[in-house]
Parts: C-alpha cells; sequence; structure tokens
C-alpha cells in the first residue's frame, strides 16, 4: 500500500539565505514560509539542527495544534540535513512534512500540491529525498516558468527580481501560503 500524506507537523521552505538571494526565484519557499510567520505573527526564529525555526499554533474550528516553520540554513541543495535532523529531533515523519519550492515546469505564478513523486531535477528535492530516505514527503510547487531564450536555469532562478516581477514573486508568495494553510486546515488530500 502506497504511503499517503498525514497532518503537516513541519512547512519547511526551500531558498538560499542571505539578502542577495531574497527576491529570487530560488527564494519561492522562503519568501512563502515568511509570508506565513507574518500572518501567524512571528517575532523570533530560534536556530535549530541548521535551520531557522519559529513555532507556531495554528487555529482551525475547535483544535490548536503547533505546527513548525523551517527554512534551512545552508544552500538549496544541502537542504536535506539540517531538515532530517530537525525532523528526527522533533519525531516528526516524512509524511508529516510539507516542502515548499520553486518549480520551473509549472507556468510562473501556478501553485500545485504533490505528495511523492518525481524530482524534476531539483538539487534541493534531491537533498531531501536522499536524506529521508524517500520521496514520501508533501510539497507545494510554486511555479516560476522556464527561462527566456537560451538564458540557463540557474541564472533564470538566482537573478533578483525587480519592479513588477518582485512584486508577481510576492503575490505568488502570498497564494502559496493560502495554499499550505488550507493544508494545515484540510489536510493536505483536500489540496491534491
Amino acid at each position: 500500500m502506497a504511503p499517503t500524506p498525514k497532518e503537516v507537523r513541519i512547512v519547511c521552505g526551500l531558498g538560499n539565505p542571505g539578502a542577495a538571494y531574497a527576491l529570487t526565484r530560488h527564494n519561492a519557499g522562503f519568501a512563502t514560509v515568511d509570508a506565513l510567520a507574518d500572518r501567524f505573527g512571528v517575532r523570533y526564529w530560534k536556530s535549530e539542527a541548521g535551520c531557522a525555526v519559529a513555532v507556531v499554533k495554528t487555529h482551525y474550528g475547535l483544535e490548536t495544534r503547533e505546527v513548525i516553520l523551517a527554512k534551512p540554513q545552508g544552500y538549496m541543495n544541502t537542504s536535506g540535513g539540517p531538515l532530517s535532523k530537525l525532523a528526527r529531533a522533533r519525531r516528526v515523519s516524512p509524511a508529516e512534512i510539507l516542502v515548499v519550492h520553486d518549480e520551473v515546469d509549472l507556468p510562473q505564478g501556478r501553485i500545485q500540491v504533490r505528495f511523492g513523486g518525481g524530482l524534476n531535477a531539483h538539487n534541493g528535492l534531491r537533498s531531501i529525498a536522499d536524506k529521508l530516505g524517500t520521496r514520501d514527503f508533501c510539497r507545494v510547487r510554486c511555479g516560476i516558468g522556464r527561462p527566456p531564450g537560451k538564458m540557463s536555469v540557474a541564472d533564470y532562478a538566482l537573478r533578483t527580481l525587480k519592479g513588477a516581477f518582485a512584486e508577481e514573486f510576492l503575490v505568488m508568495a502570498g497564494q502559496a501560503a493560502d495554499v499550505v494553510e488550507a493544508c494545515l486546515e484540510g489536510g493536505v488530500a483536500s489540496q491534491l
């Protein structure tokens, strides 16, 4: 029987740390987690297991529970180490982790929820799957589209966004945060 998603206990945004990367397409996961943190009134991030971590209380219906917001503080391609350490320390299974990341195979601005499946040559996802020992974790995929012309994917994903491009990026992060909240409220399966 195939694994199924469980109640989300960790929301992990993927990105690269530092101001130089903040407004790049590759940091869609960090931007989404930051948008969630703003909504939950997070004022303090602590360092735990190589991640910036904030614990928030979600209040949906009559239920109150804690959810960990996490941003691995190494570079994208090493995200799996800190996330797997955090999950082990907090006794969270891979099926209880929701990873938010950029996705070149989705049109710009499109948000999609997925459980398990392929990694689409995404180095952050590859690192996570390797360190967790499974691909069976939840994902919110933030579409950034393909680069124009002959521009490399790396240059496209890591280019600093300005003006209308930066505004569109932040709107997408807010929309992805809406999707994450829907996953927290109704379960990931309700969004698949």
